[in-house]
Parts: C-alpha cells; sequence; structure tokens
C-alpha cells in the first residue's frame, strides 16, 4: 500500500529539549568520538567553549528521541517493520552545548515512489532553534517497502 499523501499535512508540535551533558558524553562514546572536548567540561573549556560542545549528529538522535515520528507513520497505515532510514542531511548555523535549551519544529516535506512503486520515500524537515534563532536545519529521509508491490 502506497504511502497517504495526507501525511504532508501534519505538523507535530514543537519539541523543547534540555542538552545535557552527560547525554552528550554517552553519544560521543557511542559513536566511537574519542576527542575529549565531547568527553569532559575542562577539556572542552580548555579548548574555548563555554560548555561540551555536541557532537554533529547529536541533533537528530535528541529529535528521534524526543518525538513520535513512528507514531506519525503508523498512523498513517505503515507497517514499521518495513521501515528503513534512508538518509540525513545536516546544515549548521551555530553550535549546541551542553546546558542549551532547543527546539524541534518538524513538518513532512515529500513523499515520492521509486521501483514501480515497491518503495516510497517520506522526507522530514527539522529548524532547530535555541532562544528563537537557528542553530541547525536537519533532513531525514525514510525509506518504507511497500508490501504487495512490485518486489
Amino acid at each position: 500500500m502506497a504511502l497517504d499523501r495526507a501525511i504532508l499535512d501534519v505538523h507535530p508540535d514543537p519539541i523543547d529539549v534540555d542538552v545535557e551533558r552527560g547525554r552528550i558524553r554517552q553519544f560521543a562514546i557511542a559513536i566511537g568520538e574519542d576527542d575529549p572536548i565531547y568527553l569532559d567540561r575542562d577539556a572542552a573549556l580548555a579548548a574555548g567553549h563555554p560548555d561540551v560542545p555536541a557532537p554533529p549528529t547529536f541533533l537528530f538522535g535528541l529529535e528521534l528521541e524526543n518525538s513520535d515520528v513512528f507514531g506519525d507513520l503508523a498512523a498513517h497505515g505503515v507497517d514499521l517493520s518495513q521501515v528503513l532510514h534512508g538518509e540525513q542531511r545536516f546544515r549548521y548555523h551555530a553550535e549546541v552545548y551542553a546546558g542549551d535549551r532547543v527546539q524541534f519544529r518538524s513538518s513532512y516535506v515529500d513523499v515520492y515512489s521509486k521501483s514501480g512503486g515497491a518503495l516510497d520515500f517520506l522526507v522530514r524537515r527539522t529548524i532547530v532553534t535555541r532562544d528563537g534563532d537557528t542553530v541547525a536545519e536537519l533532513e531525514s529521509v525514510s525509506v518504507i517497502k511497500n508490501t504487495g508491490g512490485p518486489a
């Protein structure tokens, strides 16, 4: 079954999230980042940062943990076992640090099909702000395999 294009009308509520030093450290360790600025406040301060900076892909994980992307998909008839992460893009305007409070404002901006309708692609765009200023723009593409369609 093809993805219901009505998902483009879904505009999730903005999500406010506090960026925590311990969460940054856990994420850095999980991705194998060993630069001490991501692991230790004193190292970050010595390098000229006001606190521990968030690694580049941290915001994507933080958004996914705090949003209901999968609920949105399920509400539009998507079998979640058929969903894959296709790609992600980031555009940064400013560093994000431990102690910041950021807001994620997301929207679904495009749906398209490939392979004769066997695969649908859903593009989600998120603007991340701190105190009203944009710090990053995130874009992710989910790939949805349509069951019963062409292989």
